[in-house]
């Protein structure tokens, strides 16, 4: 049998696009590797907004995917990242995601306590304290307390726990500690949070994650952003009509 046609990877080095690197790579580490090939998607440059890439995602955000192998053997398209970590988990048939049916609900449950709050509001945080043009004290103190909130959930999680799932690493881990490294760039103490970084030191540990990391690691922004990057992510660019 000819080999299969690679998963298309749409994608660029930030924690949402590294969700899917870390899961590819630890599926290949335990020996249930998908084929997959990334193409880059430049954010800073406006390259979401690409025909091509609308085509796969209205949503024009990363990562999205491309299956020419999905279910029944149709191509499948397939974009948001908890989604994307669903489906590559079961097309492996991995347990990153539990088969039983109480942990494969706590999984979800976290997986998607990090879509709408970690990512979310991390995401608040990191637009007005390092991104706004203009400094506005209320809106970096709301997202200041909120990230801080939302460790100390983690931290309660994790302290009656060894994963956010359970005792067993999953897809809620994986989507969730791409948003809690680098904490200092939340203004945030992981020795505060004890549990969480026993955690998250568990997790960065790992050769897979690791290696997702470093998908893409080259093109990673470097220093302040520019007038332009700016205006393509938070102006005018960002909110046309498409």
């Amino acid at each position: 049998m000819p080999d299969a046609a690679p998963i298309e990877v749409w994608t660029w080095p930030t924690p949402n696009g590294h969700k899917v690197h870390i899961l590819l790579e630890e599926l290949a580490e335990a020996g249930q590797g998908l084929p997959w090939r990334i193409i880059p998607v430049a954010i800073g440059k406006g390259e979401q907004f690409r025909p091509e890439f609308l085509a796969i995602t209205p949503n024009h955000r990363i990562p999205a995917i491309v299956d020419p192998d999905g279910p029944g053997g149709a191509p499948l398209s397939l974009f948001e990242s908890a989604a994307i970590l669903v489906y590559l988990a079961e097309k492996a048939g991995s347990p990153l995601i539990p088969a039983d049916p109480a942990t494969r609900y706590t999984c979800l449950q976290w997986l998607m306590f990090q879509m709408g709050g970690v990512g979310p509001m991390f995401g608040q945080y990191g637009h007005f304290a390092n991104y706004a043009a203009e400094k506005l004290p209320y809106a970096i103190e709301r997202y200041t307390n909120e990230v801080a909130r939302l460790h100390r959930v983690l931290d309660k999680r994790l302290a009656d726990s060894a994963y956010l799932a359970g005792p067993d690493y999953s897809i809620a881990d994986i989507a969730t500690f791409p948003w809690i490294r680098n904490p200092e760039r939340r203004g945030v103490d992981l020795g505060q949070y004890p549990n969480v970084a026993r955690w998250h030191d568990a997790i960065a540990a790992r050769p897979a994650v690791q290696r997702g990391i470093e998908v893409l690691a080259e093109n990673q922004r470097r220093g302040t952003m520019t007038d332009a990057e700016r205006e393509i992510m938070f102006g005018k660019t960002q909110f046309a009509a498409r």
